[in-house]
């Protein structure tokens, strides 16, 4: 098949998450391969503007789930979309009745499974492989979930305890991991964002990054008990907190009894992500929750930074090398702390040992190698069906 297809991508999110980038890098990736392909979502979601940025009609839809469907089946039928491919579990249902409703020829509908966990409902669980015509595994774990299930009935979080597999034909499953802007995402010399944190350049700076929402977030907690173990050996050490949600309070509080104001700062957003990674001496990344690989990891990976993380679920993936940094098989506060007294008491990388690691993540993890491993999917899909309607370009937006 020679054609390029007309692609939809679905996300009625596009409210900052890993799941809601990873749609629009690929968006992006596939127009740049000479695709025709649109978004449908929330025109007030907070990634909105960026998809428009980067030239990608998004097409609106609405919020309540009902006339989310008949508003995506309108769009299939006026643009002519051959293949329309969901990545929130919220979406799969409602993407797949839309691909239904719009009727007259053959769509493919694609599902992303971009967590390390089951599908929530039985319903999905027995019948989603069945009603799509495929999966894509953003890992070997999340694979292995989907087809094996995974089981740890010991553990402390409730959400690792029971991981069943889906049913179905599992050849419909296919494993395409994430990808990063390695154009964006690589090492540059000088610490740009150190002076607004109020740290020097001799200092050894340690960052986590992610939401810190009750009951545990990512894992700041352990990371912050660590960070005074480690800053009583080593002053020089310096610690920051990047993510936003219901802990900040609780986390504030915590700085403080652990006597690390002004050593360790809280930081709810960050517009200049790259900068930013450039800046920390090494991402904290500590085994808590479930964890479907770590894009997180591979920016700082592929900006040269070592990163320490708990060897959970799809993470290890992430470690392109040897040199990458730490797996720790527990992430207890001793754990992170002697792992980051390690990192801390290290010479910094060269200049040139930074891009050999950012060479290692470009090879595997890059957006564009995203886009054409996907691409390549949808064209198998579509092989041997009857020619897929000529793409028509989608009326103006309308509300619904």
């Amino acid at each position: 098949m020679t054609e390029l297809p007309a692609i939809l991508q679905v996300d009625s999110l596009l409210s900052g998450g890993g799941t809601d980038v990873q749609a629009i890098l690929l968006a992006a990736g596939l127009r740049r391969l000479g695709c025709s392909v649109a978004l449908a979502g929330p025109p007030a979601g907070s990634l909105a503007p960026e998809v428009e940025k980067r030239g990608i009609r998004l097409l609106p839809l609405p919020g309540d789930k009902a006339r989310l469907v008949f508003a995506l089946a309108s769009w299939i039928r006026r643009g002519g979309f051959s293949v329309v491919h969901a990545h929130h579990g919220r979406d799969y249902w409602p993407t797949i009745l839309a691909a239904r409703l719009a009727g007259g020829r053959k769509i493919v509908v694609l599902l992303t499974r971009h967590m390390a966990k089951s599908p929530s409902s039985w319903l999905s669980r027995r019948f989603l492989l069945h009603a799509s015509d495929g999966v894509i595994a953003v890992s070997q774990f999340v694979h292995r979930v989907l087809t094996e299930g995974v089981y740890e009935p010991e553990a402390s979080d409730p959400e690792r305890r029971t991981r069943p597999p889906v049913r179905g034909d599992f050849s419909k499953i296919h494993r395409i991991p994430p990808g990063i802007e390695v154009e964006r995402f690589l090492p540059i010399e000088g610490t740009p964002e150190r002076p607004s944190w109020g740290f020097r350049p001799d200092h050894r700076v340690f960052a986590l990054v992610g939401g810190c929402s009750f009951p545990h977030g990512k894992g700041q907690e352990a990371f912050l008990e660590a960070a005074a173990i480690v800053h009583g050996r080593l002053p020089q050490t310096r610690f920051l907190l990047l993510g936003s949600g219901t802990m900040e309070r609780y986390l504030a509080e915590k700085v403080r009894a652990l006597g690390l104001p002004g050593q360790a700062l809280l930081l709810s957003r960050c517009d200049r992500m790259p900068e930013f990674l450039n800046s920390i001496d090494c991402l904290v990344r500590p085994g808590v929750g479930t964890e479907a690989l770590g894009l997180v990891i591979l920016e700082a990976l592929a900006c040269g930074k070592p990163v320490i993380a708990g060897a959970i679920d799809g993470i290890p993936e992430a470690f392109v090398s040897n040199r990458a940094g730490k797996l720790l098989d527990c992430s207890t506060p001793i754990a992170l702390a002697s792992a980051m007294e390690e990192i801390a008491r290290r010479e910094r990388p060269t200049l040139s040992e930074r891009f050999a690691l950012h060479s290692q993540v470009a090879e595997r993890f890059s957006s564009e190698i995203l886009a054409e491993r996907t691409l390549a999917l949808y064209r198998r899909l579509l092989a041997g069906m009857l020619p897929a309607t000529i793409h028509r370009e989608p009326e103006e937006s309308q509300s619904y």
